[in-house]
C-alpha cells in the first residue's frame, strides 16, 4: 500500500481544491499587506481529469532497443484508463468519471469542507530566496488541500509507436493490443498537508521535505486486485446430470477491499515527516564505476506507531458472500539501519530506473 500512499502524497503537490483563478503578488505588494518581503502564490483548481496515463518501459524485459528510435520491438507500458475504456465524449470529458477517465482528481468535501485550506485554494505557496551564509537557495512553503483523487483501471499493455495509425500527426504514442488489467481501481482521500521545497541549496537536509498532521488521516478506498490470468479458465467438470459438463469462470479474479484506513495509533489523525531527495550517478572513488545509480529517495522518518483498519476484505469477487470480513493492524512501526547493526525508526524508500 505504500505505493498508494506515495501516490496520494505526489498528486496533492500538484492538484487539489476549490475552483478560483490564480493568484500572485509581486515584492512590494506582499510587504504592503503582511509586512514581509517574498511572494505569495495562490493556485486553485476545481477539478484535474486525465484519460489515459501510460508509462513506457522502452526495453521491455531485456529487450534491446533500436538504433534510430531508441525503442526495443518487446517495449511495454502501465495504463491507467477508464473503466469502460471508451474514448469519452463533450459530455464526459464536461463531467469526468473514472468511467471514462484513468484519473478524476478533486477537492476533499467530506464533512462539510473540514479538509480544506481556508483560503479554498489548491495550494497556497510562500517563496522567498535566501543568501543561506554563502549557499543561497529558493525556499517553498506549500500548504495544499485536501484530495479526494479516485483511479480507474491499471493495467500493462504493448506500448504503441508515435506518429502512427491512430496517432498520426499528434504527439501521442498509446499503446496497442491486449490490456491485462491488475488493478481494477481504488480512491484515496487525504487531508491538508503542508510541505516545504528548498531549491538551489537544501539546508533543511532535503529538497522537499513534509511535516505535517493530515487531520483525519488517509483513506484507500475501493481497492482491486485483479489476477487476470484466471478469467475463463476451466477448474473441473460436474459429476451429477448432466456428467462431464466443463465448469469454467467468465472473469477475473479479484481481491477487493472496501477501505482502508491509516492514522496515529490511537488517534484519527496521521502525522507525516518525510524528506525527499534527488541524487546523481554515484561513484566509487575516483573511478568511473557507478557505486549507487541515480534515483530518487524517500526518507520517512520517525512518526510513532501506526494504526490501520482495513475494511471488507472479500477474496474472489466483490459479492458479499465472498467477504472474509475486516483485519485490523495496531501500533505498526517500521525501522531502517543506516549501519549494520543500527536501528532507527522510520522507512527509505529509493525509486531509480535500470
Amino acid at each position: 500500500m505504500k505505493k498508494f500512499t506515495k501516490l496520494a502524497l505526489a498528486a496533492s503537490v500538484a492538484f487539489s481544491a476549490n475552483a478560483m483563478a490564480m493568484q500572485s503578488m509581486d515584492d512590494a505588494s506582499l510587504s504592503a499587506t503582511t509586512g514581509q518581503d517574498g511572494i505569495s502564490i495562490g493556485i486553485g483548481i476545481s477539478k484535474i481529469a486525465i484519460e489515459k496515463l501510460f508509462i513506457h518501459d522502452n526495453d521491455g524485459l531485456n529487450g534491446t532497443k533500436d538504433a534510430t528510435t531508441g525503442i526495443a520491438p518487446n517495449a511495454g507500458a502501465i495504463v491507467i484508463r477508464g473503466t469502460t475504456d471508451t474514448t469519452p465524449d463533450a459530455d464526459a470529458r464536461a463531467n469526468p468519471t473514472t468511467a471514462t477517465h484513468g484519473v478524476v482528481i478533486g477537492a476533499n468535501y467530506d464533512n462539510g469542507g473540514k479538509y480544506l485550506l481556508t483560503s479554498r485554494n489548491l495550494a497556497d505557496l510562500t517563496i522567498d530566496s535566501d543568501a543561506g551564509a554563502g549557499n543561497p537557495f529558493i525556499n517553498v512553503a506549500a500548504q495544499v488541500s485536501g484530495l479526494d483523487i479516485k483511479i480507474g483501471r491499471i493495467g500493462v499493455t504493448a506500448s504503441g509507436k508515435a506518429g502512427e495509425g491512430d496517432n498520426a500527426d499528434t504527439i501521442r504514442r498509446g499503446g496497442s493490443g491486449k490490456i491485462n488489467d491488475i488493478i481494477s481501481g481504488l480512491d484515496v482521500k487525504t487531508g491538508v498537508m503542508n510541505a516545504t521545497i528548498q531549491l538551489g541549496a537544501a539546508p533543511q537536509g532535503a529538497m522537499i521535505k513534509l511535516n505535517t498532521v493530515m487531520e483525519g488521516g488517509l483513506e484507500i478506498k475501493n481497492l482491486g486486485i485483479l489476477d487476470n490470468h484466471t478469467a475463463g479458465v476451466t477448474i473441473g467438470t460436474t459429476t451429477g446430470t448432466p456428467a462431464g459438463m466443463p465448469v469454467a469462470t467468465r472473469d477475473s479474479g479479484e481481491i477487493f477491499i472496501e477501505s482502508i484506513k491509516i492514522a496515529d495509533a490511537e488517534a484519527t489523525d496521521l502525522t507525516i515527516n518525510q524528506n525527499i531527495s534527488v541524487f546523481n550517478d554515484a561513484y566509487v572513488g575516483t573511478t568511473n564505476t557507478i557505486g549507487k545509480a541515480a534515483h530518487i529517495r524517500i526518507v520517512s522518518n520517525d512518526t510513532g506507531a501506526k494504526d490501520q483498519y482495513i475494511k471488507g476484505i472479500h477474496l474472489g469477487n466483490r459479492n458479499a458472500a465472498s467477504s472474509i470480513g475486516d483485519m485490523e493492524v495496531q501500533g505498526l512501526q517500521t525501522w531502517y539501519s543506516p549501519s549494520l547493526g543500527e536501528y532507527t525508526k522510520g522507512a527509505v524508500i529509493t525509486i531509480s530506473g535500470h
